[in-house]
């Protein structure tokens, strides 16, 4: 990310956006109300800027859950496809690193921390699935377990036939129809 924080007029438009999104998307967060999540937007700017991150990058990000225990809105990347600007990146440093030719621009990792939002689980991406069906023709890089990524491998889902797919693959692939979904807490 450049700038730790949007200008008053990004902010606004982001915001707006988000609304739309929210007000056309009902069934993803039934009984949440748009004013008391743009109040948290507006008190944490550095998570409004996660979020336009997302959203310059195609993630369409909304509001999918609230977390009662900690007081925090759930944001996911609800494009119908993995987001076209996060495709095209092996899974992490090492595999970047371990490539001795045709690189990748990034890897999933550093870009989502860079954006401040994590990479969806297996768990979390099935969730996502509730509400759609995402990555009918792409797929989407998600958390790979320890004891895999020690052997050199990562996972990624998609949607196909539907079911949801969780594959394996070297850590240091990347395709340009695969990319990584984000979450955020606010």
């Amino acid at each position: 990310m450049n700038k730790e924080t949007l200008s008053p007029e990004e902010s606004q438009t982001l915001l707006n956006l988000l609304k739309v999104r929210f007000e056309k998307n009902m069934s993803r967060h039934s009984g949440l109300e748009w004013n008391k999540i743009q109040a948290k937007l507006e008190a944490n700017p550095e998570k409004l800027r996660s979020l336009h991150e997302m959203e310059i990058t195609d993630g369409e990000p909304d509001v999918i859950g609230y977390d009662e225990n900690t007081n925090e809105y759930f944001f996911v990347d609800c494009a119908a496809e993995s987001p076209k600007g996060r495709r095209s990146f092996c899974y992490d440093r090492k595999a970047l690193d371990s490539r001795k030719e045709h690189k990748p621009k990034d890897n999933v990792i550093d870009v989502a921390a860079a954006m401040g939002i994590a990479l969806l689980t297996e768990g979390q991406y099935r969730e996502l699935q509730q509400f759609g069906n995402f990555d009918t023709k792409t797929s989407s890089w998600i958390v790979t377990p320890e004891p895999i990524r020690k052997l050199g491998g990562a996972i990624f889902a998609d949607y196909r036939y539907g079911t949801i797919f969780v594959y394996h693959n070297g850590a240091e692939s990347y395709y340009a129809a695969r990319g990584f979904r984000g979450s955020l807490r606010v």
